[in-house]
């Protein structure tokens, strides 16, 4: 076993708390969703200062800051990063009473470090000293993935992934994501983050519906999927200006023994309410 404090060293141990998050209040979702989507609500979780003085900061100069891992169980949790401390002046009760500024120390562990304490924890025990932690929390490092940590697959409402992202769920066939895009025929969009361009596409033959239509995209060698206006925007521009800016979301899921007539159907009728031939990235 090794202790998460011989692990994740810091230079000031006597001013650094550990804060273990779960759920943002009031249904702002959970902590591991806010810290994968880089969202500022992860650091609103822990810039908050309460009026109860053991869920506060208090002298503390520095901060370790873990979201609770939902995919292993209530006792596992994901680093989110070493950082420092500068309370709020004049003081705020009840709201953001603290500063805080990511540091480099473990910085390359952050989404994929995952630690696992002896039991889960309540509420009332989530922030804790780091000189103690360790008699009380028996932390210890569970797994040190070797890229970032990825979420199970969060619904096809949901779907929003990066190009990154994509090529790291098909490269490892991530098994919540694959059984979910294998099962399903559909119509997808792909957003141009740099200019907001939409392309609208679908998978209306694929054996394995979604999961194989996106296999092609996230591949380096293709990119495209064999589509000539991303190709041509390919050769233009490069490989990272895909792989830089291209977003995959779902628009709408078939089952697999829908005719492929009928999702094509659907597949224009999104080109149309999106507008994709004329200001998008569709010339068909």
């Amino acid at each position: 076993m090794i202790r998460l404090t011989d692990f994740l060293a810091v230079p000031d141990p006597g001013s650094t708390k550990l804060k273990f998050n779960m759920r943002a209040g009031g249904g702002g979702g959970e902590a591991w969703d806010l810290l994968l989507d880089d969202s500022e609500e992860w650091l609103n979780m822990s810039r908050y200062r309460s009026a109860q003085t053991n869920n506060n900061m208090g002298d503390s100069r520095y901060l370790l800051a873990f979201a609770q891992y939902y995919p292993y169980g209530p006792n596992y949790f994901i680093f989110g990063g070493f950082f420092k401390v500068t309370p709020v002046v004049p003081a705020i009760i009840k709201g953001y009473g603290y500063e805080l500024e990511l540091q480099q120390l473990h910085s390359e562990f952050i989404k994929r470090l995952i630690v696992k304490l002896e039991r889960p924890i309540g509420r009332n025990v989530y922030l804790r000293r780091y000189e103690s932690v360790q008699q009380q929390l028996s932390p210890e490092v569970y797994e040190l993935a070797p890229d970032t940590k990825l979420g199970t697959f969060p619904g096809y409402q949901n779907v929003r992934l990066r190009h990154a992202e994509l090529q790291r769920i098909i490269a490892n066939d991530e098994p919540s994501w694959k059984d979910a895009l294998s099962s399903v025929k559909g119509v997808y969009v792909i957003t141009d983050l740099s200019d907001g361009r939409l392309y609208v596409g679908s998978a209306s033959g694929e054996a394995n519906g979604l999961w194989q239509r996106w296999s092609g995209y996230a591949h380096l060698k293709n990119l495209t999927g064999g589509n000539h206006e991303l190709e041509r925007m390919r050769s233009e521009l490069g490989d990272s200006h895909i792989v830089g800016n291209f977003q995959y979301s779902i628009l709408e899921i078939f089952d697999p023994k829908t005719k492929a007539e009928t999702i094509l159907q659907r597949e224009s009728f999104w080109k149309q309410a999106l507008d994709s031939r004329a200001h998008g990235m569709n010339k068909n």
